[in-house]
């Protein structure tokens, strides 16, 4: 499948919506979860990325979090960001649904994303509700390897989505709300993995839109989708902004 393709099919029933993985993000030099050389090759996600484990040991799991924060903080976006960010300035996205916690959708431009995984643009203390916003965070951990909250003491949590908790709730029902009303989901670096995101397509599909697809390797999706392009998101995503601006 081509550019040209995915293309006609803006043109035909955009203003598309969009879903984003951690695919887009490794161009930023940012790893992925589940490759071999992802980050839950190296990291046990039990014992780092659950609320039972944030609960048992916060120290431990910040000791993780920490590197994620100042590595996330120091990536910029790439052509695939900017890409998408042009297009919904030109009126071809309508909204960007990410899984991503890191940010680089909104520093690309892109000004209507849902993020249903969370982010790190804050963190909130479990203990008195305190919240701090990601310079606060990163200040804290100059000091302290968990962070503190100033007001009781008790170890702040990253407003991150981990497992064992609920999506934010407003997040996800806009998601699913999107996804029904939108003819074209253009799905970018996301294997449709992980439920219930995963079911963005189908909640696309059966409201009679269709669903395309730019990934590196297959996904759960790919025999039901209109276009599936095997390829990078910047490369594919700043071509597909070429091919459009001759509208």
């Amino acid at each position: 499948m081509t550019v040209a393709r995915l293309a006609d099919l803006i043109r035909e029933r955009g203003p598309a919506l969009v879903l984003t993985g951690a695919g887009i993000s490794t161009e930023s030099g940012i790893p992925d979860f589940r490759s071999p050389s992802g980050i839950w090759a190296k990291y046990d996600p039990q014992e780092y990325a659950t609320i039972e484990a944030f609960r048992a040991d916060p120290g431990k799991v910040w000791s993780f979090y920490a590197l994620r924060f100042r590595a996330l903080t120091e990536a910029e976006p790439n052509a695939g960001h900017t890409a998408l960010a042009q297009l919904e300035q030109t009126g071809r996205v309508k909204a960007v649904v990410t899984q991503n916690i890191d940010l680089l959708h909104e520093r690309a431009g892109s000004r209507d994303v849902v993020e249903v995984h969370g982010s790190i643009r804050t963190s909130t203390c479990p203990g008195c509700g305190a919240r701090y916003g990601l310079e606060d965070v990163l200040r804290l951990l100059e000091r302290d390897a968990a962070p503190r909250c100033g007001e009781c003491g008790a170890v702040v949590k990253p407003d991150v989505v981990f497992f064992g908790e609920l999506l934010p709730e407003d997040a996800i029902d806009r998601a699913y709300e999107l996804a029904r009303s939108a003819r074209l989901l253009l799905v970018v670096g996301s294997t449709l993995e992980v439920w219930p995101v995963s079911q963005l397509p189908e909640e696309t599909r059966a409201a009679g839109g269709v669903v395309a697809i730019v990934n590196k390797g297959p996904t759960s999706f790919d025999d039901r989708a209109a276009v599936k392009i095997e390829g990078s998101a910047g490369e594919t995503l700043a071509a597909l902004v070429e091919r459009l601006a001759v509208d």
